[in-house]
């Protein structure tokens, strides 16, 4: 499996060096082979390589993304990098497949979702409620776009049914996004006082109910707990309702995201990965026999 996951890793490093993001995007995080140890934590098997690979491509385009507005944007140049995107062909997509369609428009979206953001931190805007606040932020985190992403490598299993689910955004896949929300938010608020940027959801739950940051905090840890726990009562019932290959990918995912974001944000933070990393593509694996 490391010889494997080695191979798959000069692929996404020779696209990724392809785009010469260092030197286009020298703001940007270089977080491709972490990226890419994400994504093998969503899919393992040797035989789901071609999914790794697309996943991984995607949640670094979408890292990119991120990067132009929360980091080095501006605002009007958002603003006119959003209309551009909104631009993009609309007729033409209704030539494409299921799938594609749902890409396409959660891509659109997420550059709203982004865009709505950095109109927030320059206004110094903090959002009234949590609901308030999630109805954005948890666009703005990807995982509609990676849900659906996730199943374009799983071969016959994926039906243009199961993209039509998928892109209907079913409750598992609303919970997961929430979940990536609310778990980044304990761990970057300190930081991001520092620094101008988009207030977080502890930020509303303070204006909402009048709150302490202390008090706010520990009440978003329980809101995390028990979005867990709809999280899981929406696996448990789906089991008879889509294959469970699929579902594992949005499993994985909301696994993977408590793992980089639980205790520290080790994507940002990525030298809390590096043994991790070490150790699972590099270091030599003792034989059993």
């Amino acid at each position: 499996m490391q010889l494997h996951y080695q191979k798959e890793l000069k692929i996404i490093s020779r696209w990724w060096k392809d785009l010469q993001v260092e030197s286009r995007l020298s703001f940007a995080r270089d977080r491709i082979v972490e990226c890419y140890f994400w994504i093998v934590g969503v899919y393992f098997q040797p035989k789901h390589s071609r999914g790794r690979i697309i996943l991984t491509m995607v949640i670094a385009i979408v890292t990119l993304l991120d990067d132009i507005y929360d980091i080095y944007g501006s605002t009007e140049e958002c603003e006119v990098f959003t209309r551009c995107m909104e631009r993009w062909d609309r007729k033409a997509a209704h030539d494409i497949p299921e799938y594609m369609k749902f890409v396409y428009e959660k891509t659109i979206d997420l550059v709203r979702a982004f865009n709505t953001e950095v109109k927030w931190r320059d206004a110094r805007y903090v959002p009234a409620t949590v609901e308030e606040h999630l109805q954005i932020s948890t666009r703005s985190g990807g995982c509609y776009l990676l849900s659906c992403a996730s199943f374009v490598g799983m071969d016959h299993i994926a039906t243009a049914e199961s993209f039509i689910w998928v892109s209907s955004a079913p409750r598992i896949v609303c919970t997961l996004c929430t979940i990536l929300r609310l778990s980044d938010d304990p761990e970057t608020f300190e930081r991001e006082q520092v620094e101008l940027h988009v207030a977080p959801t502890i930020g509303s739950y303070m204006k909402e109910h009048n709150v302490s940051v202390e008090n706010a905090c520990e009440k978003i840890k329980e809101l995390i707990e028990d979005t867990w726990k709809d999280f899981n009562h929406e696996w448990l019932t789906l089991a008879n309702v889509q294959p469970k290959q699929l579902l594992e990918r949005i499993f994985n995912l909301a696994r993977t995201m408590e793992f980089m974001y639980k205790h520290d944000d080790k994507f940002t933070n990525c030298q809390n990965l590096k043994d991790r990393i070490h150790s699972l593509f590099v270091e030599t694996f003792a034989s059993t026999y």
